[in-house]
């Protein structure tokens, strides 16, 4: 027996965090059991590599680290987790809820190399989590997908609301905006659900319309 995990994915500033607080608030009243987990585990030893990485101690840009080498600090973490927190719950039959997995790995990583070698890369990275780490693959991942100029601006407002600085992907628009490339090819290989974060006139969507549409998605898995 093993239980489902569904994924919430986006790149920095797709208000992420704000829709999967959302969902397990809206889990919770539902009376539908669930294990939430969020990714990375920074308060834990296993998110050493991913600290520094991020920190900018191996270089002030992204592509200071190797794609392979990078996706590697975050699926150590990832295994502790499952190791350790939710994998029994998990086999047992339980629903998983993450915020961020694999599929981050996927979409901060791939664009680091030339385009004629993403899809290799995400053969490798499935392969190495799923089959050769052994973790579970999502049975449901919804994309939120926010225009980069978007993104930047809310990420610029929240730095000054909190007067803090962002980390190494943060603070870099251009790796933001290949992120985003690289997230729809991947949401279209591997059938993602993609959740627009902007109607068609491109004004940023109220948290309430983006939430009512993942849950309406979501039944099918509940």
């Amino acid at each position: 027996m093993k239980g489902s995990l569904i994924v919430l994915e986006g790149t920095d500033g797709s208000g992420k965090s704000t829709q999967f607080s959302r969902l397990c608030r809206r889990m919770e009243e539902a009376g539908a059991p669930f294990h939430r987990i969020v990714f990375p585990q920074y308060q834990e030893p296993s998110s050493a590599l991913v600290r520094m990485y991020l920190g900018g101690e191996f270089g002030s840009h992204p592509s200071d680290v190797n794609p392979y080498a990078a996706s590697t600090f975050y699926a150590v973490d990832r295994y502790a987790s499952y190791k350790k927190v939710w994998g029994e719950d998990y086999r047992a039959g339980k629903r998983i809820l993450s915020d961020r997995y694999t599929t981050s790995n996927a979409v901060h990583q791939t664009g680091k190399l030339p385009e004629e070698e993403w899809e290799g890369f995400l053969r490798w990275l499935f392969d190495f989590e799923y089959h050769k780490l052994g973790l579970p693959e999502p049975d449901l991942v919804f994309y939120l997908d926010m225009p980069t100029e978007r993104a930047a601006e809310l990420l610029r407002r929240r730095e000054g609301e909190t007067h803090t600085t962002g980390d190494i992907h943060e603070v870099d628009t251009a790796y933001l905006a290949q992120c985003r490339r690289v997230a729809l090819r991947a949401a279209e290989l591997c059938g993602w659900v993609r959740i627009s974060c902007v109607d068609g006139a491109g004004a940023i969507r109220t948290e309430e319309e983006i939430h009512e549409e993942i849950w309406t998605k979501i039944q099918s898995v509940l």
